[in-house]
């Protein structure tokens, strides 16, 4: 497909943007970008070709929401109202709330229906541009359930046009009938989990949540060694709440990429430099937990760790369907520009899932594609409750 007339917004070059006014792309039938750059500059035999005329709109790399829970059971919203009544996430959790309580509606769920209650999520990314996400278990917490939601993610695939990354949660909460035995359920069933989801091709990275209410350093190291013996890669939920230690332990690790960081300091961000992780900073869930620690952005430029938004779509802490609401809060909230919000959920969100080749507009890359019905790629962050989206390219369609 040859695509004129377009303004494009490359990511590639030291212009803002890498913008491109009177561009042209053309992504061939494999879903790789064969060529791209100014029309004027289009070789011959593609001048010739049949082609859609965009009149100007602008291009980006298809959207990429890097960090979900998409696939889980029930609501938490009688959580929402104790949260606006006082109740702390902190407090909610411990009297059997949070995480547990999704568990218990997600064991009861039948595949078909974790299914079909997850389109409904998934759909609403896909009609803003979003081309690949990533997909968490962690609401299973026993052997089945976690390769149940596994399957699920997986099967996301087959149904819609999007690409799946799929991430292993099994160190997310402590399930009821492991109560103060946190080093048994690692030992007895994450790991063993962890092994069998391997076996069955589910995995494509192993993720913890750092907390204090959630596992320590040393537990999150033993599902990391266990994940480095398999040759699968890592990231961690970690310095969320509170400063657990858990971003050094992540790069120590080389992890993909560290979640949330609001409490990171300036030794966390140094070792995240020295690792190559991605930051992934995530500000629905900052704005529905009324969190007032940001996470430290002006270290993360400082030391260029890249930074990538993603929406954490999950029923408690962050029940967010829409990237383009995400880029906005980076901005209002965190203090991004919106260029830098655009790489977050292009070329950033794409090194934090480990995808090669992809969230730039470059010869031989990934040809998904947004095309927006704006010509400015700071609206895609500056307007709020508005969708531009005017196609969707993926995979070479």
């Amino acid at each position: 497909m040859l695509y004129k007339n377009a303004t494009l917004a490359t990511l590639d070059g030291n212009s803002p943007y890498g913008l491109v006014e009177k561009g042209a792309i053309w992504v061939k039938d494999d879903g790789v970008i064969g060529w791209v750059g100014e029309q004027k500059a289009l070789p011959a035999e593609l001048a010739k070709e049949e082609a859609i005329d965009l009149d100007g709109r602008l291009i980006t790399p298809g959207l990429i929401d890097c960090h979900t829970h998409i696939v889980f059971g029930g609501n938490r919203a009688r959580e929402f109202e104790l949260r606006l009544q006082g109740a702390s996430y902190e407090e909610i959790a411990k009297a059997g709330g949070g995480i547990v309580s999704t568990v218990t509606a997600t064991r009861a769920a039948s595949e078909d229906a974790l299914l079909e209650n997850a389109l409904t999520r998934i759909d609403s990314l896909l009609a803003e541009g979003v081309t690949c996400i990533e997909i968490k278990s962690g609401y299973g917490l026993d052997l089945e359930t976690e390769l149940k939601m596994l399957r699920v993610a997986r099967r996301i695939a087959d149904e819609r046009p999007v690409r799946i990354r799929t991430s292993f949660l099994g160190a997310h909460a402590l399930p009821a009938e492991f109560k103060s035995r946190a080093d048994h359920y690692i030992d007895e069933i994450c790991i063993p989990t962890l092994h069998a989801a391997h076996k069955q091709g589910l995995v494509d990275a192993v993720d913890g949540f750092c907390e204090n209410i959630a596992f320590s350093k040393e537990q999150i190291g033993r599902v990391f060694n266990a994940a480095k013996a398999l040759g699968i890669p890592v990231k961690l939920h970690a310095e969320q709440l509170s400063r657990q230690g858990g971003t050094a332990l992540a790069a120590s690790y080389g992890a993909l990429s560290v979640d949330h960081v609001e409490y990171a300091i300036a030794e966390d961000v140094m070792a995240m430099a020295k690792a190559g992780s991605v930051a992934v900073l995530l500000p629905g869930a900052f704005y529905a937990l009324k969190e007032t620690q940001k996470p430290p952005v002006d270290l993360f430029r400082a030391h260029t760790v890249p930074m990538a938004l993603a929406t954490d779509c999950n029923p408690g802490s962050s029940p967010v369907h829409s990237l383009l609401l995400i880029m906005n809060m980076g901005c209002t909230l965190f203090g991004l520009t919106p260029e830098e919000a655009l790489r977050a959920t292009t070329l950033h969100a794409a090194k934090a899932l480990g995808l090669e080749k992809t969230g730039k507009l470059m010869k031989d890359w990934q040809g998904d594609l947004a095309i927006w019905d704006v010509r400015d790629p700071a609206e895609l962050s500056y307007r709020i409750g508005f969708n531009p989206l005017f196609m969707r390219h993926f995979g070479g369609h």
